[in-house]
């Protein structure tokens, strides 16, 4: 219980001076909360605000009110409540596509950068090989060959083909850090390569790895969106980038009044897109080890 409770206090200081740096940075701390708000609304919203299973035929796209924020679509159906229920997938697409081709591109990465000679040669061959595939293509073609029914599969495939570049620039990150006095010694010491590389590299290189984890996942809702608007990637739940693909078959384009049932999930996608990337800025202050010693 004592060391339960020791870590649960080291876990809430440590929280608590990242808020303070965070604090710090107004862009990054603003991010923060609307990745937080986002997150919210897409996990819990659809508990208080439930998806309607029925059309209104007397309310069909109508403009904004006091009594739909983001008007009405095709059928009559509340926008912002189909945008508070279909935010869960495309949250779930960029975590999960941002993580695994970030472990993916550390892994090769780093041990072809630490270990040199003919295998790092090999690797980035095979690197630069995969890098002249156009990814969305590829992709567009696997997600119709494979017939992509859920989240995981489909963002498993993105991270399949997203860790190449992100590998190259992990290889050139840990290029600056392998004649570090702190990695030669621990080489010396015969520490392991797997040890070294999670151990010693990877701590000094944690804002890089996560600025580069959320640029992967701007890029994964990119992919998500454009598969499901040219219906490749066919989804029972209304998530934003069917919303968009909904509305333009039913000739949103055509009709202004209608304006509100595409705007409202792209405003949806670039406000989360802004959060990340306003996020992003501060990481660096987040992970430096000066400002987290002087909080």
């Amino acid at each position: 219980m004592q060391a339960i409770g020791d870590f649960l206090s080291g876990l809430w200081r440590e929280s608590v001076k990242t808020l303070k740096i965070l604090s710090r940075n107004k862009m990054g701390l603003f991010g923060f909360i609307l990745i937080v708000l986002i997150v919210l609304l897409s996990f819990v919203g659809p508990f208080i605000w439930p998806p309607e299973t029925s059309a209104n035929v007397t309310e069909i796209n109508q403009g904004a009110s006091a009594q739909h924020w983001l008007g009405t679509d095709f059928q009559g159906q509340d926008n912002l409540r189909k945008i508070i229920n279909g935010g869960k997938d495309i949250v779930l697409i960029a975590v999960i596509t941002g993580v695994l081709s970030m472990l993916i591109a550390v892994v090769v990465g780093s041990f072809s950068a630490f270990v040199g000679g003919w295998v790092d040669s090999l690797l980035m061959e095979l690197v630069n090989i995969w890098l002249t595939i156009p990814k969305f293509p590829l992709l567009a073609v696997l997600a119709t060959v494979l017939a992509l029914k859920d989240v995981v599969t489909l963002s498993v495939l993105m991270a399949v083909l997203e860790w190449p570049a992100l590998a190259r620039q992990v290889r050139s990150q840990v290029l600056s850090l392998k004649n570090r006095d702190y990695v030669e010694a621990a080489v010396m010491l015969d520490l392991g390569t797997p040890r070294i590389i999670f151990r010693e590299l990877l701590p000094n290189m944690m804002s890089f790895v996560a600025i580069s984890t959320i640029f992967a996942m701007t890029h994964a809702i990119y992919q998500q969106t454009g598969l499901v608007f040219l219906g490749i990637v066919p989804y029972s739940s209304a998530n934003w980038g069917v919303m968009i693909s909904a509305a333009e078959r039913r000739g949103v384009l055509f009709n202004p009044q209608a304006a509100w049932s595409i705007l409202a999930p792209m405003a949806a996608i670039v406000i989360f897109q802004l959060a990340l990337v306003s996020f992003a800025r501060s990481l660096d202050e987040v992970f430096n080890p000066r400002l987290r010693t002087s909080v």
